[in-house]
């Protein structure tokens, strides 16, 4: 049976598979998480068509389904890549699901679907540009304007994480095969392993920003890092010139960004002001499955306007 106006969102993570039913008003009608099955294709498809069915019959309904993973379909080959979930790459995830589940899906980057969550429901409401920005484990962005995220003829739209770090001499070496990318120097485990190398001390992300305010090397740290994810953004925002940035992931928890960042990026930013507005996230972690339900039409939009993925 289905119910006008639901939308199912599904966050295909590395670790855990997040589904959540949404009425026609964005609200959580059903939520559940289940582990991922962990190097097991077959086993992911198989898992994420059974939380689709199991969230729509708590809530009596069918609904639209979107999904958010770690990487994007390529659209030379049609296959999924660049995730770090590897079991995934190589293969037609979206094709697949929509056999096992007998409906289409809409498939899309995880970043993408949690700046998509920011534009409609979260920080980002009202701003005509959004460029959200993850900031965890690994560092990716999303694009959204008018309330549609934007894929490019290569699906590589908002990887800023994979740019060169302005401003930074040297050859760090990333697993993408490039050198001296932002995602090095912006991650949690780039703050991390920037701590060890300079106290010793092997501490996460979180607890380095704990102890900016009574330790001086982690103060350094913050420092540096406010001062890197400035010129990073600078580019961003010369190149895009959004409304708003966004972000998400671990290191968004840090309120001295939201204050020193936008206070250093003007020097890079080509232009006599900045209006383009520094915003913490509203969804969490929930972003994610939030802006995967949306990959379908938001209220008076054009069908033809929404790209499939």
């Amino acid at each position: 049976m289905s119910r006008a106006g639901l939308r199912v969102g599904i966050d295909l993570g590395g670790t855990k598979i997040e589904g959540a039913v949404l009425d026609p008003c964005g609200q959580v009608l059903a939520r559940k998480r289940v582990p991922t099955p962990a190097g097991d294709y077959e086993g992911t498809v198989s898992a994420v068509v059974e939380l689709i069915r199991e969230v729509e019959a708590c809530v009596g309904g069918q609904g639209t389904v979107g999904i958010g993973t770690p990487g994007a379909i390529s659209p030379f080959s049609g296959l999924l890549r660049n995730s770090n979930s590897v079991a995934l790459n190589g293969r037609p995830l979206d094709r697949d699901l929509e056999t096992a589940l007998g409906r289409p899906v809409r498939l899309a980057n995880d970043a993408d679907c949690f700046a998509l969550a920011e534009a409609v429901t979260g920080a980002g409401v009202g701003a005509r540009t959004v460029f959200g920005v993850i900031l965890g484990t690994g560092v990716g962005g999303g694009l959204v304007i008018d309330r549609i995220p934007q894929v490019g003829p290569n699906r590589i739209t908002g990887e800023w994480g994979h740019n060169p770090q302005p401003g930074e001499m040297g050859g760090r070496s990333c697993y993408c095969g490039r050198t001296g990318c932002v995602e090095l120097y912006l991650s949690g485990p780039a703050v991390a392993g920037e701590y060890l190398r300079s106290s010793g001390t092997e501490l996460t992300a979180e607890q380095v920003m704990d102890r900016v305010g009574g330790d001086a090397v982690a103060a350094a740290v913050f420092d540096r890092y406010a001062t890197r994810l400035a010129r990073a953004l600078a580019v961003v925002i010369n190149i895009l010139d959004p409304d708003v940035v966004i972000l998400g992931g671990g290191m968004s928890n840090v309120d001295h960004l939201y204050e020193e960042v936008p206070q250093r990026w003007g020097k890079w930013i080509f232009s006599d002001g900045v209006a383009t507005r520094l915003e913490r996230n509203r969804h969490g972690d929930s972003g994610g499955v939030v802006g995967a339900a949306w990959l379908w039409p938001v209220p008076d939009e054009d069908e033809r306007a929404r790209p499939t993925g």
